[in-house]
């Protein structure tokens, strides 16, 4: 009897082993009617999620870091065509040049340069990931305030919590739950091409802290009476603090302070 696989606490290893959660991810990542053309799965493990999104896909890059895992992956697979088990680091990975989706139970430490890599592959439409919960609830706004990275990406992607895994539904048992979030590219962004620095130089102004508030923040580079309009445009109290003010009043501020929304 082959001796079971020894979990890694350098790659934050926590193997979904809970196949209700799995089948619900992997609905989630590729909706009830639809196949998905090209699916790259972020980290493998020993395939609960991986067999739950075969029949769904055309196309199913299965990445696993750990290469003591790999075998075992390719033999369970074997038979399954449309897979392909990868045995390397997803990061390392070059994004395909046409439409693709991502998927997987991403480790916690690894969270941040998962979803940096996917916010900048140009092709990818998609993203549906388990990641801590604490991390989901930011990201999305459920707490009722709003991360830099999130306001920055809006107008290209959306992002929506869609669900929480309890921690029971993973082995090792981790410390925390898991949150499903949702990464949308937009098939037509909300501000145009030739707007996209000027929200980012709105943004980064906006959460530099500088000033004390938001208010103060964008009155250094912005005229008060200005600013104001803006404020009252959006709805916004002057005294309204940077993490609280949602997309939409963001999408406002630049409207009134820089390039028009598309």
């Amino acid at each position: 009897m082959a001796r079971p696989t020894r979990v890694s606490r350098a790659l934050s290893q926590n193997f979904l082993a809970d196949r209700t959660a799995a089948g619900r991810l992997a609905r989630l990542a590729v909706p009830h009617g639809r196949e998905a053309p090209l699916l790259l799965e972020v980290g493998a493990g020993k395939g609960a999620l991986t067999e739950q999104l075969a029949p769904h896909c055309r196309r199913l890059l299965a990445y696993e870091i750990d290469l003591r895992l790999v075998p075992a992956l390719r033999s369970r697979f074997s038979d399954t065509p449309q897979v392909r088990v990868v045995g390397e680091d997803f990061l390392t990975a070059r994004p395909p040049r046409t439409p693709f989706s991502v998927a997987g139970n991403v480790p916690f430490s690894r969270t941040a340069a998962i979803v940096d890599w996917c916010l900048r592959a140009p092709a990818l439409t998609d993203a549906t990931l388990l990641t801590q919960l604490e991390y989901a609830r930011k990201r999305t706004g459920d707490y009722g305030s709003w991360t830099r990275l999130t306001i920055l990406t809006w107008p290209r992607h959306e992002w929506r919590l869609l669900g929480r895994v309890g921690r029971h539904s993973f082995r090792p048992v981790p410390r925390v739950d898991a949150g499903i979030v949702r990464i949308e590219r937009r098939r037509t962004p909300l501000l145009g091409a030739g707007a996209q620095d000027g929200w980012r130089r709105l943004v980064e102004l906006g959460f530099s802290g500088v000033g004390g508030s938001l208010h103060a923040s964008l009155c250094r580079a912005h005229p008060r009476r200005r600013v104001d309009a803006a404020f009252r445009a959006a709805r916004l109290d002057a005294r309204a603090l940077v993490g609280e003010v949602p997309p939409g009043a963001w999408l406002t501020l630049h409207e009134v302070l820089g390039v028009p929304a598309a």
